[in-house]
């Protein structure tokens, strides 16, 4: 009997992704639809020139307005988004040292840029799956540049503070004396646990970054929010480091159309998130965290990584249904995990269907 690789198994489940029909989480479309989606959608019709004009303006605007802040820049990418308000923070500091979460997406995900690039130091405010504590800030001595918090915090499973060990937070960072920046690419997300809006999320923190192509399902593109001179500021690190395009018109258009459309309906993507979590437990597997902190978390599965996967794949074959990305090795052996993220797509799912499809990859 021959054996199936993670190579094969990896190119099984792209050729299945591609001819699935319903799609749990993310559905796929083709770039003409897509096109002919923003076509129809776009409500300027003067184009952005270098990021100046059009609908990128009119997103920087709204962004602005929506997180309380003087002004928003529009950025291509979250990574530029963040390098340049850490290097701006560190050089009005006249220090380096930026605090960081050790599972940040910035130190995780993205090669080490901040040292290799802009030569900051990092502090780890801790590396737990948790979101960090004044103690933990406090126990870093010297002088500061900024101190980041990834709200949710992806790689510890999407957690979130609560509202009040958030604003506990943000005052040691005040009293210090030190610019509080909130990594915020599912920020859209964290609303309906933390029961306060995103003007008032973001009025305890200087600068703000929220992700487009996300949940909201945009093209591409980030926004950075804050004081207007950090802002300028950021702008000229953006020219430095290319994110001037020509024009970025395809994905400001997408985010404006994602904050029309998604940024309603977080808080029925939370309850979602809620119910399936109850749902799933009832089927065998357990979450993380229980009940979800947003419209995201994780499902652990008591079967191996190799196992669940083969299922997950062959089940995608046969009916055509993505229900789940690639299942993970669980710290515990012979458990797996993946991330179900929720989004107006799962909305069209019955949550017992979903629950029903998921226990299939126990049994199969």
């Amino acid at each position: 009997m021959a054996t199936t690789t993670s190579d094969d198994l990896r190119a099984r489940r792209k050729a299945a992704a591609d001819n699935c029909e319903r799609w749990l989480s993310l559905r796929r479309v083709s770039v003409p639809d897509r096109l002919k989606q923003l076509a129809e959608v776009a409500t300027d019709d003067k184009t952005d020139i270098y990021g100046s004009g059009g609908d990128v303006a009119a997103l920087e605007q709204e962004v602005a307005e929506l997180l309380g802040k003087p002004a928003a820049v529009f950025l291509p990418t979250g990574i530029m988004a963040q390098q340049s308000v850490l290097r701006v923070y560190a050089d009005r500091a006249g220090t380096s040292r930026v605090a960081v979460h050790g599972l940040s997406h910035l130190l995780v995900h993205e090669l080490n840029a901040l040292e290799e690039v802009h030569h900051l130091r990092i502090e780890r405010l801790t590396s737990q799956p948790r979101q960090p504590r004044p103690d933990e800030l406090a126990a870093i001595p010297g002088k500061l540049a900024a101190v980041t918090l990834e709200l949710p915090l992806r790689d510890a499973g999407f957690v979130l503070p609560s509202w009040d060990e958030l604003v506990v937070f943000a005052e040691s960072c005040a009293e210090r004396g030190v610019p509080l920046h909130l990594d915020g690419a599912r920020l859209w997300e964290s609303t309906p646990y933390l029961e306060h809006s995103l003007a008032e999320i973001a009025a305890l923190a200087s600068t703000v970054y929220v992700s487009f192509y996300k949940v909201l399902g945009g093209v591409s593109g980030a926004a950075l929010a804050g004081p207007e001179d950090v802002i300028a500021e950021v702008r000229r690190w953006q020219r430095r480091l290319g994110g001037n395009l020509f024009s970025l018109f395809p994905y400001a258009v997408s985010a404006r159309e994602g904050l029309r459309t998604v940024l309603p309906v977080m808080g029925d993507l939370h309850q979602r998130a809620v119910e399936l979590s109850m749902a799933l437990q009832s089927e065998g597997f357990r979450v993380f965290p229980e009940p979800p902190h947003s419209n995201s978390f994780r499902v652990y599965a008591p079967r191996a990584a190799e196992a669940i996967e083969l299922s997950a794949v062959e089940r995608m074959e046969t009916t055509r249904e993505s229900i789940c990305g690639r299942w993970q090795p669980a710290d515990v052996p012979g458990w797996s995990w993946v991330e179900l993220v929720v989004t107006p797509a799962t909305l069209e799912w019955q949550v017992d269907e979903i629950a029903k499809a998921f226990g299939e990859l126990l049994t199969r």
